[in-house]
């Protein structure tokens, strides 16, 4: 799978959200709800935002959940990134992206 095929299945994913835009952030294709960022594509991984408690839970839980470190920097305890080497699979984890999503628009603005 090509990297345009694989972000062509994310986005066919994360769009299907009601109120998800995307565009390029840092260099890193990003999806924004209410103009606030949750999850964005790293290598073959897409990094989201959930609450700390729930991020730590599913590093312990999940093999294929790891921090997310964006050019190997940690970014914060609330971002995990899902790894998938195939696009399709991140289907899957529709809940945890729609659970982002609601985390990130109800989070107060910094």
């Amino acid at each position: 799978m090509t990297e345009l095929e694989r972000k062509a299945k994310i986005d066919e994913l994360l769009l299907a959200l009601p109120g998800v835009t995307t565009r390029k952030l840092n260099g890193l294709d990003a999806y924004f709800v209410a103009d606030r960022m949750f999850a964005c594509i790293e290598g073959n991984g897409i990094g989201l935002r959930l609450p700390v408690a729930t991020a730590t839970e599913l590093q312990f839980s999940r093999a294929n959940i790891v921090p997310f470190k964006p050019g190997g920097t940690v970014v914060s305890r609330e971002w995990v990134q899902i790894q998938c080497d195939d696009a399709a699979e991140f289907a899957l984890d529709r809940d945890l992206f729609q659970a982002s999503l609601e985390f990130v628009k109800a989070a107060p603005r910094r």
